[in-house]
């Protein structure tokens, strides 16, 4: 196949510079990750197994799964049989429940979501079969296996978590006749007579899907994967590391700031006013939260296709019609600075403007429907992992004394 072809005629090939500042910087930037499913370009944004992001937006997220490990979109026969899949898979064990029951209430819901999963690790398919001497060419079936049960319960439980940390009443059981999106919507209980919320969520997980394989959400789940650990482990580290500040909590510090704006003028605030706000906001030593992107340099075609929902189904939110206004204004404010490589609004910038205004309005959760969407992701790039027997991940690391020395040509590089 090409990659055994690259790596046998093509393995000492360089591909990529490393400066120190990159090293010093997280690795910033680096090419060193294999990532089929997506990419990340600067002038394009994401483009899932090469067609746009929002080329899809009309798709359900079993179409999504489908692209992302196979390369192509699923017809409707397969759409309609994964559906069913999904639906088999969906019992969650006693046994979960009673540990997440047993879990302080206030604990926060995506260490919930974790605990939840890691719970259901006695069930590893791959772990059983791994553990009774599996093949290596055969690691990819049990790693499938594991990973249409994670995607099964992962709403399912994300769902109880939900309206048991916030009170919202007794757990919904999934529907079978339900697709993936539309069950996950159903079993938190947010009020949706239009179906407009279910809407929303179906957008919401296909936009979130994925995003190549350098976010630390991946880049965890990878690394764990590829000691073998099975894809429970390799779940709950991807989205542990989807808990921080910096990665799956943005749009929740986005929604809170264009509350604070909309709190302060009383309302929708003018094109001036966003201004001054926006110029306190750096002064006072922030940053505008939901503009700047690590890759892009256009806006986010994922914030595109949430405005596009919004302009059609709520537009007169004042949260909405604020994030809209803060686009009139923030990119030439910050372009004005001359010290902001990416001026564009990221997704975050306005999804949780839209959950906001359907009525999920806790903040704490935001980051759990970002996990739920984005196990599509990471358990299709582990699936293919195996599939390519990709080895373990162990790159080397330096001191800052070698670092300094190799800057001063001291050391061999």
């Amino acid at each position: 196949n090409q990659l055994g072809h690259l790596a046998s005629h093509h393995d000492d090939t360089l591909i990529h510079k490393v400066t120190d500042g990159q090293v010093i910087g997280g690795m910033r930037g680096i090419r060193s990750v294999l990532c089929d499913t997506s990419t990340v370009e600067p002038e394009t944004g994401l483009c899932v197994r090469g067609i746009p992001i929002k080329e899809l937006t009309a798709k359900t997220p079993e179409e999504i799964f489908c692209l992302l490990l196979t390369g192509e979109l699923s017809s409707a026969e397969t759409t309609r049989s994964l559906k069913e899949e999904f639906a088999r898979r969906a019992h969650v064990p006693e046994h979960v429940w009673k540990v997440l029951a047993a879990v302080a209430k206030d604990t926060h819901p995506m260490t919930q979501l974790s605990i939840g999963i890691m719970a259901m690790q006695s069930g590893s398919k791959f772990f059983r079969d791994y553990n009774k001497g599996l093949k290596k060419q055969d690691y990819w079936k049990p790693m499938l296996e594991d990973c249409l049960d994670i995607i099964a319960v992962t709403p399912v439980i994300a769902a109880e978590i939900y309206r048991r940390h916030f009170n919202k009443g007794p757990r919904i059981a999934p529907d079978a006749k339900l697709d993936w999106s539309r069950n996950f919507a159903a079993m938190l209980g947010v009020s949706d007579s239009k179906g407009e919320f279910a809407k929303l969520m179906r957008l919401f997980l296909v936009l979130h899907c994925d995003h190549e394989g350098g976010p630390v959400s991946a880049l965890s789940c990878a690394v764990v994967s590829s000691s073998l650990s099975d894809m429970y482990y390799s779940m709950a580290a991807g989205w542990n590391g989807l808990a921080g500040p910096l990665h799956g909590r943005a749009n929740q510090e986005c929604l809170a700031w264009i509350l604070e704006l909309t709190k302060q003028f009383g309302g929708v605030p003018g094109h001036e006013q966003i201004k001054d706000f926006i110029n306190k906001t750096l002064v006072s030593g922030k940053v505008i939260p939901g503009y700047g992107h690590a890759v892009l340099r256009v806006p986010d075609p994922r914030f595109e296709a949430f405005m596009d929902f919004g302009k059609k189904h709520c537009a007169s939110s004042d949260a909405f019609q604020t994030v809209s206004r803060v686009f009139d204004v923030a990119p030439k404010v910050l372009s004005d600075l001359g010290k902001v490589k990416n001026p564009w609004p990221n997704v975050d910038a306005a999804s949780g403007s839209l959950l906001y205004h359907y009525g999920l309005k806790e903040f704490d959760y935001y980051t759990v429907l970002f996990a739920v969407s984005r196990c599509l992701g990471l358990a299709s790039q582990t699936i293919l992992a195996r599939a390519l027997g990709m080895p373990l991940i162990r790159p080397r690391s330096v001191t800052t004394q070698w670092l300094s020395q190799a800057v001063a040509g001291k050391v061999a590089v």
